[in-house]
């Protein structure tokens, strides 16, 4: 059991709280989708079921991929967790398309909705529960990439970053950046179509979800398949890496630096050029200082270091 729970420590925070709070949303949407009979309210419970799957399957996936490497997978399991949001992808991509059927078909054939206080009800408490998860997520970003904003300030700053961000992070500001702003078409769409009599709009606001979905779906697999493949770190990140070898006194320059992003985590493979006249023993001991302090960065998960005979000609500059 004490296994059990520090495994889903492991597991990121963000999905974690957001397949929580969504399978909340799904359940009380559900509920009020069938006693009115809306279609922007059964697209936005299909939203909510596809984020809560999604998040749970993400969740899962990221605490796996803490695992330590072993002898038959060195590299570790980083890359795991791009495989389990490619899943929460397929999700995205059927809901998305049972509610692009459900929107077109309400635009064909429009109808009144009935208890449209319900409705408004649930779709209130929707905005709130999608948004606090959609600041959760920024803040999380913030953390991620060492970021100081605070305030109103993680909101430029998710966008700006997530691309920085680990991919269940990323994953759960997308999806609830989404969810957060269907709820309110939704809410929109309802009160909008009880107070005009103009019931398409239930049916032009299904579609509009729908269209959503599709686009995050797109976005969210190819960033995933980028990183299942094997991606460089961002120029940031490389920066950053190249700053703390290149602070050692004793090395003049960076031949070669591979920076591979697994996961969350970054593989790090680099060739040194070291100063003139060192013995053998003295550049042993050196590389292994240099990768002891490229290991002190959070974000290394693993590093591979060599040296190199000094060319003379500075190859790297930051």
């Amino acid at each position: 059991m004490s296994s059990m729970v520090e495994f889903l420590k492991k597991g990121n925070k963000s999905s974690g709280i957001a397949a929580i709070g969504n399978t909340f949303l799904a359940i009380i949407k559900g509920v009020a989708a069938g006693i009115s009979g809306s279609g922007t309210m059964l697209a936005t419970t299909l939203h909510s079921v596809a984020d809560a799957l999604n998040q749970f399957f993400v969740f899962i996936g990221s605490a796996i991929s803490e695992k330590e490497a072993t002898k038959r997978f060195p590299t570790g399991f980083g890359r795991v967790v791009n495989l389990f949001v490619l899943v929460a992808v397929i999700i995205i991509s059927i809901m998305a398309y049972e509610t692009v059927i459900k929107g077109w078909e309400l635009i064909q054939h429009p109808k009144a909705s009935s208890n449209l206080w319900l409705n408004v009800i649930i779709m209130t408490i929707a905005v709130l529960v999608d948004g606090a998860i959609l600041i959760k997520a920024m803040k999380e970003i913030a953390h991620e990439t060492r970021s100081e904003a605070k305030g109103f300030g993680i909101v430029a700053n998710a966008f700006k970053n997530v691309s920085l961000a680990a991919p269940p992070t990323r994953l759960v500001f997308y999806e609830d950046l989404i969810a957060t702003f269907g709820a309110l078409l939704a809410l929109f769409s309802i009160v909008m179509a009880h107070v005009t009599g103009f019931y398409l709009l239930d049916g032009i606001g299904t579609l509009l979800i729908g269209i959503l979905l599709i686009g995050i779906a797109l976005k969210i697999g190819y960033e995933n398949t980028v990183g299942l493949i094997g991606v460089a770190a961002p120029k940031v990140v490389e920066n950053r890496i190249a700053t703390l070898i290149l602070s050692d006194p004793d090395v003049i320059d960076i031949n070669t630096l591979r920076i591979v992003q697994e996961g969350r985590q970054y593989h790090v493979e680099s060739y040194l050029e070291l100063r003139k006249g060192l013995t053998l023993a003295d550049a042993d001991d050196i590389k292994f200082r240099v990768r002891d302090k490229v290991l002190t960065d959070p974000d290394v998960d693993d590093v591979i270091m060599g040296i190199i005979e000094a060319d003379d000609v500075q190859t790297w500059k930051v």
